[in-house]
């Protein structure tokens, strides 16, 4: 087998480890209903908690696998075509949920947020699921307008900056959960809430997370449109030319400005704030894979 096909191999079972995985966070997720977030004094749900803790270690552990197959199939790719592993949308795409699940093992290792592996494991799923049926290509030199350093600091500014937004609208649709529950919860008076979700942060402190990763990925994406910027005028002698994937790199970061800006009016925080984070995650994936199956321009070759 070639390097290539090495490369390929590793992708595929990647893919396949965060399956597993997904599907181990989903059992944890079930496994906890009805549970209280308190231990009863007998110790009767003693069992069963530990039966979900473990499910979850081996989600976490699964995705450590699918981490270390999905990065060096990053990097056996990149020395199987003798540059930047970059050059079009399969190489992408594989790229940045690499960084995204990097940032999501780098959060449980560093402040325990394991709860954070259904949602991220499910993204990385249908990424590397569809990149490695649809979006797969074989290796092939870059074509010259891709000849820059500025290229290199664009996709890598847009890879860091994905993964922010990537784990930042999974904290945000775990907060849209959370609050609700903690809504039901008042309305009954009791407060009490049971199954994994009485195991995540308060809605608050999910809120603020959030934030916190959204905050320091759009400072990045502006930079990624602004070395993008600088690289058309490398490869095409202006700025900025309103191509199709100019044009939504804008829409996108106007989507994330505007989060940014309800994030900072009290009237908007919370729920529509939450929703905004999700609809820039939808508006980024679209940059990155519709912009390329919808339309032509300059960024035409990072097609399939």
């Amino acid at each position: 087998m070639t390097l290539s096909e090495w490369s390929y191999a590793a992708m595929v079972t990647a893919a396949v480890a965060y399956l597993v995985a997904f599907a181990l966070h989903a059992l944890e997720w079930s496994g906890a209903r009805g549970l209280a977030a308190v231990r009863p004094e007998d110790g009767s749900e003693d069992a069963a908690r530990i039966k979900v803790d473990f499910r979850g270690r081996l989600g976490v552990a699964a995705t450590v696998l699918g981490a270390v197959l999905h990065v060096g199939a990053v990097v056996l790719r990149g020395v199987a075509a003798q540059r930047a592993p970059w050059g079009n949308m399969y190489e992408f795409v594989t790229a940045a949920f690499a960084f995204a699940i990097v940032l999501y093992l780098v959060c449980v290792w560093r402040f325990g947020m394991r709860w954070l592996g259904l949602g991220m494991t499910l993204l990385a799923t249908l990424g590397l699921g569809l990149a490695v049926t649809e979006f797969y290509v074989e290796v092939a030199p870059l074509v010259p307008a891709l000849h820059s350093v500025w290229f290199i600091i664009h996709i890598i500014a847009a890879c860091i900056s994905g993964a922010a937004f990537n784990v930042g609208a999974v904290a945000a649709a775990l907060y849209l959960i959370r609050d609700r529950a903690e809504a039901r919860a008042a309305a009954r008076g009791d407060g009490a809430l049971t199954g994994y979700i009485a195991k995540l942060p308060s809605a608050a402190g999910l809120d603020l997370l959030s934030y916190r990763l959204h905050a320091f990925g759009v400072p990045l994406w502006t930079f990624t449109i602004v070395a993008g910027s600088i690289w058309a005028q490398y490869a095409w002698g202006r700025f900025w030319n309103w191509d199709p994937k100019e044009t939504w790199s804008l829409i996108t970061w106007l989507v994330y400005v505007a989060y940014l800006h309800a994030r900072a009016t009290a009237g908007w925080r919370g729920r529509p704030v939450a929703w905004i984070a999700l609809l820039g995650l939808v508006a980024f994936w679209f940059n990155f894979i519709g912009v390329n199956l919808l339309f032509s321009g300059l960024h035409s070759y990072s097609g399939i």
